[in-house]
């Protein structure tokens, strides 16, 4: 029992989520439209991208990136490359991913480089960068992959529309580091990297995670009905080549995916509590997808929101603008969080306060922006 209260304790976004979801329980009891009702599909895509993503930290497949970013010599060149490494590769490997591969390699190169005044401001940056690239595609977030799923429009057609706030976002984010740099601009670093040579006797198992991580693109970008085969084709092929890594799977996002979903589909099954969040969250989505975001998340809160929206746009818009108000507001600030204090044991208070600093500059800059770019109709 002193185990179970540990592991909730230090997972908050779980218990808070499996507090939810019994609480939804009670209001409306479990059925088969329950069942139903919970998005499947968004649960198993999402444990594959996990477990792929997963391989491809301990593959250290961005090591090419690590080599780069270790040759830059002055601060500007090196700080703008791990932003937009971050903001970049978010893209593709989510927003969390990202992070844990850049962040350490920041605090490990201006470490060695006796830069440590810079870090805290650049790993901010960094977490901006995460939450502000990441929003472009459909995978970058699981917020997004979610929405994705519910939209029914074209990977084409939601990138397209997420398009002005990734650019707005990436011109505004150099901005900020020409401005952190300010008083010197030609600052030279001599860093030293960490060198993890890939080993050659795990060839096959990179080419195998590439190609899985190719197949899951295809089946969130087609839509194709056939998912669940995708996702037993990747689970028998990390059972035969690498059945350790399910070891390493952060099962419990999963978990608390499902929790919110229960949550979410019991109260949308109740009239009286459907009707008035009806009325109070549609044509007010954009606000309360930030405020709820600092309660529960933004990924919770796009899944118990989306039942009760009427723009789509102003939900998504919210969401993956939440991030940038506070900790909580996003699952990936949290895992930068932990980061940086795990390397500088003490310190989390300097973290909160710098990274509300930085990120509140940016969120009052694009807030209003975003309220009005979320009157352009998703559908």
């Amino acid at each position: 029992m002193k185990k179970v209260l540990r592991f909730l304790k230090k997972d908050l976004m779980l218990t808070l989520s499996l507090l939810a979801a019994g609480i939804a329980l009670l209001i409306t009891p479990p059925s088969k439209r329950l069942l139903e009702d919970i998005d499947w599909r968004t649960l198993g895509t999402l444990l594959m991208m996990l477990c792929v993503l997963e391989g491809f930290k301990q593959e250290n497949v961005l090591r090419p990136l690590v080599r780069l970013g270790a040759g830059l010599k002055r601060m500007t060149s090196l700080s703008l490359f791990l932003i937009f490494g971050v903001f970049f590769s978010s893209m593709f490997v989510t927003n969390d991913v990202s992070l844990i591969i850049f962040v350490p390699l920041t605090i490990l190169l201006f470490r060695s480089g006796g830069k440590e005044r810079y870090i805290l401001p650049v790993i901010s940056m960094e977490n901006i960068a995460a939450i502000r690239g990441s929003l472009l595609t459909p995978f970058g977030s699981p917020q997004n992959l979610f929405l994705y799923g519910q939209s029914g429009v074209s990977a084409g057609h939601f990138m397209l529309h997420m398009l002005p706030l990734c650019v707005s976002s990436a011109a505004l984010l150099a901005g900020f580091v020409f401005f952190l740099y300010r008083k010197n601009p030609r600052e030279e670093i001599a860093a030293a990297g960490a060198e993890t040579p890939w080993d050659p006797a795990r060839k096959k198992q990179r080419i195998v995670y590439a190609a899985l991580f190719l197949l899951i693109l295809a089946v969130i970008v087609t839509r194709t009905p056939w998912w669940y085969a995708a996702v037993g084709v990747v689970l028998g092929t990390i059972l035969i080549f690498d059945r350790r890594l399910f070891r390493k799977v952060d099962y419990v996002l999963i978990l608390t995916f499902l929790c919110f979903f229960v949550f979410s589909s019991s109260v949308a099954a109740n009239g009286k509590i459907a009707g008035v969040l009806k009325k109070a969250v549609a044509g007010n989505e954009y606000w309360w997808a930030i405020g709820l975001s600092q309660i529960i998340s933004n990924v919770p809160a796009s899944i118990v929101l989306y039942p009760f929206t009427e723009n789509f746009a102003g939900l998504i818009y919210g969401a993956d603008t939440a991030g940038l108000c506070s900790l909580i507001g996003s699952l990936a600030s949290v895992i930068n969080y932990r980061i940086y204090v795990r390397e500088y044991p003490g310190n989390g208070g300097r973290f909160v306060r710098t990274f509300t600093l930085v990120s509140w500059a940016f969120f009052l800059i694009v807030v209003i922006p975003g309220l009005l770019l979320s009157r352009w109709a998703f559908f």
